[in-house]
């Protein structure tokens, strides 16, 4: 865990994707203590939700230890998803409130299992608002898409 009185490791994430499904990559910035460090990817057939949550769940699992994080995300999806939605996905059995599989399982549940290593805080920011991480993370995104196709 982070020593007491230290800032939170600082985690900036955004996906993209061209079409949807098609295309789509993942950029996210972690920030700790003056050091910054990138990651980036994609995926030749995916959603945007997909690659949002990617984003996220490669920078958590970039953390060598237990730790205080603020993650920063333009999808409202993932805050949402983490912060309200995920306590009925849980009691119904991961069904959503139309009583339907909820969709991207597989990545709620690594972005559950590695959120439980960590104290987490959910933080929205307005995606394309010029917010600099987030530009940042959505053009490492875009980057990583033109690799892939």
């Amino acid at each position: 865990m982070n020593k007491e009185g230290e800032s939170p490791v600082e985690i900036y994430a955004d996906g993209a994707c061209q079409g949807n499904p098609g295309p789509g990559g993942y950029g996210a910035i972690l920030r700790y203590q003056g050091k910054v460090r990138k990651i980036s990817g994609c995926h030749p057939k995916t959603t945007n939700n997909r690659m949002e949550l990617m984003a996220v769940i490669k920078a958590l699992e970039a953390l060598e230890r237990p730790s205080k994080v603020t993650v920063f995300t333009d999808s409202n999806y993932v805050v949402k998803g983490m912060t309200e939605w995920l306590p009925g996905w849980l009691r119904r059995g991961w069904k959503n409130s139309q009583n339907r599989p909820v969709l991207n399982r597989d990545l709620w549940e690594r972005l559950v299992s590695l959120s439980s290593r960590h104290q987490v805080e959910w933080v929205w920011v307005r995606g394309h608002s010029g917010h600099p991480e987030n530009e940042q993370c959505d053009q490492l995104a875009k980057e990583a898409i033109r690799k892939c196709v």
